[in-house]
């Protein structure tokens, strides 16, 4: 038997590759014969560097960048052998993790030090980067990152702006004269999960700028923030943001990226699926054991597990998912392609108790599966 091992991360216990090996320590107890295939995922927010390293040749990069708030950080990156091409985490050096509950304020964080990793990557002759935008602490519209890159964003007195999101209510013009010219030769790719667009009731700031320590008062003028720049980046650079779809993920850096680098936005999940070959991988597979943190009425607009689900299916490949707590709208989920989902906490636990045990839970869930699979075929002789 050859089983597909495709999870992503379990939020706040395991990553993408840990839930993965924790799956296989379970099935090889139960199916000690099987052949597995062991593919981390992710959908553009934490591990898509390791989901694709661990498919690709490859290996990790670490340089040095500034956090969210212009402290030094070791921010790591994966550079493909092929192309040679980059896979960066904008959460390396701009994500909410890097900062205390206390220093969260979207007014001052900024994207300068994912722009910083991007010149690295080109410093190491990448031309084609994908772009994880997950995990931002940042509403910036990835005006730091462009200023990183050369880009001025200047007053009325010709100044340039200081960093974070509420500096962009006084921008007046932008240079891009000095942008690194490498860009223009570049393929750029951003990996998100979201489709927000920069501004309005559905934006980046009144959705996710709560999360990174925005109060109401905050929220409207961020908003009203990002739309002035997208006024002025839609009049300078000719290119019309505010109307995007997914321009508003993490705090907009998607937009700021489509702006200066000419980039593309494409869903992660199937976008990371694609770089790791996992169609492919699915054509050898007989079952796929694939599972998240939660399975929920979410889980079917482009999250990682609903992507790897919908892809088994096209090749009529059954899936069984895994996840810490099952909502009520897992029916749903079926039509996605799951075919079985097994929550892998077998009685009342609290959440501190079931993410600091994690992978036994997992492993222990993935054997269960793997024996009612072995029971199903026995009676079907």
């Amino acid at each position: 038997m050859r089983v597909l091992v495709s999870p992503q991360e379990f939020k706040g216990s395991l990553t993408a590759k840990e839930a993965a090996e924790a799956i296989a320590e379970g099935l090889r107890r139960a199916l000690p014969d099987a052949e597995l295939d062991i593919v981390p995922m992710a959908d553009g927010g934490s591990g898509i560097v390791q989901a694709i390293l661990s498919a690709r040749a490859g290996h990790e990069v670490t340089c040095q960048a500034e956090d969210p708030l212009g402290h030094p950080v070791a921010a790591v990156w994966g550079l493909l052998e092929e192309g040679p091409a980059a896979v960066i985490e904008m959460a390396a050096a701009s994500g909410l993790v890097l900062l205390t509950s206390e220093e969260r304020d979207p007014r001052r964080t900024s994207t300068y030090g994912t722009g910083q990793i991007i010149g690295a990557a080109l410093d190491a002759g990448c031309r084609q980067l994908i772009i994880g935008v997950g995990g931002s602490a940042t509403n910036d519209g990835g005006a730091g990152m462009a200023q990183a890159l050369g880009a001025r964003l200047l007053d009325e007195k010709g100044r340039d702006l200081p960093p974070g999101g509420a500096a962009l209510r006084q921008l007046d013009r932008i240079d891009v004269s000095g942008l690194d010219p490498r860009i223009a030769d570049s393929h750029v790719l951003v990996a998100s999960d979201v489709t927000n667009p920069l501004c309005g009731p559905l934006g980046a700031s009144m959705v996710y700028g709560p999360q990174k320590g925005a109060t109401p008062e905050m929220i409207e003028g961020l908003d009203a923030a990002l739309a002035h720049y997208a006024q002025v980046i839609r009049r300078d650079l000719g290119v019309d943001i505010i109307s995007l779809p997914g321009a508003g993920a993490a705090g907009g850096i998607a937009g700021g990226l489509v702006a200066f680098l000419n980039a593309e936005i494409r869903p992660g999940a199937e976008l990371v699926a694609q770089t790791i070959g996992l169609k492919e991988r699915l054509r050898r597979a007989d079952i796929v054991f694939t599972g998240e943190g939660r399975l929920d009425a979410q889980t079917p607009f482009g999250k990682t597990v609903a992507t790897v689900a919908r892809l088994a299916k096209e090749q009529g490949r059954p899936v069984v998912a895994l996840a810490g707590s099952i909502d009520e709208g897992y029916p749903a989920l079926r039509r996605e392609g799951i075919d079985a989902a097994l929550a892998i906490t077998p009685g009342p636990l609290s959440l501190a108790e079931a993410q600091a045990d994690a992978a036994r839970l997992l492993a222990d869930a993935a054997e269960q599966a793997a024996r009612l699979l072995l029971t199903g075929r026995s009676l079907a002789r």
